[in-house]
């Protein structure tokens, strides 16, 4: 369990510790929220005393705490307490989910997680199937990208939802989904708080200290991200991970931009997020150039027009307040690489490059809009455990895409051209599991965009802190860092090759690169602590007791 001790000296002694002082180094020394020492277990031995905690890492290793770069803390809790349907593997399993929800007593029955894509069927239930496995109950069960859902005919009676643009029996995208999904999400200040310690603590159990939080009004009320706020860090009695907060509000003036800015404690790092020019890939509502390979009448959804993206960009780089939006599809891309040159065009590309504005997924990008990211000095916060479920053979980008699905989630593209990518989960749509994540990048779908593991971690720790303009320092364990760290369980660790076209692994240290979990055995890497800025988030039982 979390607790709330004041920091103090922590020697953690005979393991592994990853940091760019020491490759090689086995012991680190914690002065309250601060690395005081990296090094060797036999320069450990002098530091020992009467006012120094010992932990004895039993061949453990320390690294820096992961930063999720895109959460949904609220929608991540509420899904810890929902159904999950992500392993169902057919239509039928997950009707027989929803009936046993419904043979528990359950008038509201909320799921998450299904993908149509995997099953026989490849088609979704229907309003009445869902009322009969629910029998009468009120069923919302939200796709795995979370933009769509299917709902039963008892829910979309009660809220007329036939009458709205993207509905079709039951399976709803668009303001039928809106409806829906904010139908059953009407939640108390003690509900959301209750939901948001949930997600914080798993999250923290997981080896993050930080989740940047993809907050919009069109996602849940102000009201959501206020509590949020309230809970977050380790200044609380129950030290929780950080929230890196966003607020996705369309602005068209600089008056907007800086009142704003001023709303939450002062505490937004941009006015970006899930501002949503487009949709999803597997609700076949992201925004292409060419139309969907299974729906060729379909070329997706675009949400927001090229004048409201770039009135939004002029009037947040005019105030150098970072922004950014939701794109997945081509077309998508188009329409905010058009924006950013206006603005450009308008107050310099300088202005524009200072403002370090992102953008989140961004999943379908050739070569000539990689360059004009980084002509623009934009970062991409990416996804990679979207290309491990859904980007091989026959898998959902291939029935959606076809041949585009090769070219799709291109990180090893971006940050070879200098895009500052950051690694995220978009929990809930994927889980908070960092060295999934790591690995995700190790073997994807396409053997071009592989990247190293050194490469993703740096990916998913330092890039977090920097593409939300956090300091330098953050992200590594070295002598004058804040005390951010996690501690992990491993089978083997491995020191990894610098060029990735080579073998990528290695087992001689004399490498002189710091060491990583070996991500290709019998157990993943498991979190025996997690601290922030000094203070305990997590620890497993039986592990530095004390």
């Amino acid at each position: 369990m979390p607790n709330s001790k004041r920091p103090q000296t922590v020697l953690y002694r005979n393991g592994s510790v990853y940091s760019p002082a020491d490759p090689f180094a086995t012991a680190m020394l914690v002065d309250g929220g601060t690395v005081a020492w990296v090094g060797s277990e036999h320069a450990a031995a002098n530091l020992t005393g009467p006012d120094v905690r010992t932990v004895d890492l039993d061949g453990a290793l320390v690294t820096p705490g992961f930063v999720d770069a895109h959460t949904h803390t609220t929608e991540t809790g509420i899904a810890l307490g929902s159904i999950d349907l992500t392993s169902c593997r057919s239509l039928a399993e997950l009707l027989d989910s929803v009936s046993a929800a419904a043979s528990s007593g359950s008038t509201t029955i909320l799921g998450f997680g299904w993908d149509e894509s995997r099953w026989p069927e490849r088609r979704v239930p229907t309003a009445a199937e869902l009322d009969r496995a629910g029998d009468g109950a009120l069923v919302y069960l939200v796709r795995a990208d979370i933009h769509s859902a299917v709902v039963s005919g008892a829910l979309a009676d009660a809220l007329g939802l036939a009458g709205l643009d993207g509905w079709d029996n039951g399976f709803v995208v668009r303001a039928a989904h809106e409806a829906a999904r904010q139908a059953t999400r009407r939640l108390t200040p003690d509900q959301r708080r209750s939901y948001q310690q949930a997600a914080l603590l798993h999250a923290a159990a997981r080896g993050y200290i930080a989740v940047t939080e993809m907050a919009a009004p069109h996602i849940a009320p102000r009201e959501d991200l206020e509590v949020l706020l309230s809970i977050d860090g380790t200044a609380h009695e129950v030290p929780l991970p950080e929230v890196i907060p966003y607020w996705a509000q369309l602005t068209s003036s600089r008056d907007e931009v800086r009142d704003l800015m001023q709303d939450f404690g002062g505490r937004l790092a941009g006015l970006a997020g899930d501002l949503n020019v487009d949709g999803s890939i597997g609700s076949r509502t992201a925004a292409l150039r060419e139309p969907y390979t299974d729906d060729p009448g379909n070329r997706g959804t675009l949400y927001l027009g090229e004048d409201e993206v770039a009135a939004h960009l002029l009037a947040t780089t005019a105030e150098t307040v970072q922004t950014g939006f939701h794109v997945i599809g081509d077309a998508g891309l188009d329409v905010v690489l058009r924006g950013l040159e206006a603005t450009a065009r308008e107050l310099g590309v300088e202005e524009v490059r200072r403002s370090r504005h992102r953008l989140e997924h961004v999943e379908l990008a050739d070569d000539e809009a990689i360059a004009a990211l980084v002509h623009y000095g934009v970062a991409v916060s990416g996804q990679p455990v979207f290309d491990a479920l859904w980007g091989r053979e026959g898998g959902l980008y291939d029935q959606r895409l076809g041949e585009r699905s090769h070219g799709m989630n291109r990180f090893a593209s971006l940050l070879s051209a200098g895009v500052l990518v950051a690694l995220g989960s978009d929990s809930p749509v994927t889980p908070l599991d960092p060295w999934a994540s790591v690995r995700a990048c190790l073997q994807h779908s396409s053997a071009a965009e592989n990247i190293s593991a050194r490469a993703a971690f740096i990916a998913h720790t330092r890039a977090g802190w920097r593409l939300s303009g956090r300091s330098p320092m953050m992200g590594q364990l070295a002598p004058g860092t804040p005390a951010s760290f996690a501690v992990w369980k491993v089978d083997e660790l491995m020191v990894q090759t610098p060029d990735n076209r080579v073998q990528s692994w290695s087992t001689d240290p004399r490498a002189g690169t710091p060491l990583l979990p070996a991500l290709d055995t019998e157990n993943a890497p498991l979190c025996l602590e997690t601290v922030h800025d000094g203070r305990r988030l997590y620890v497993a039982e039986g592990f530095a007791a004390g």
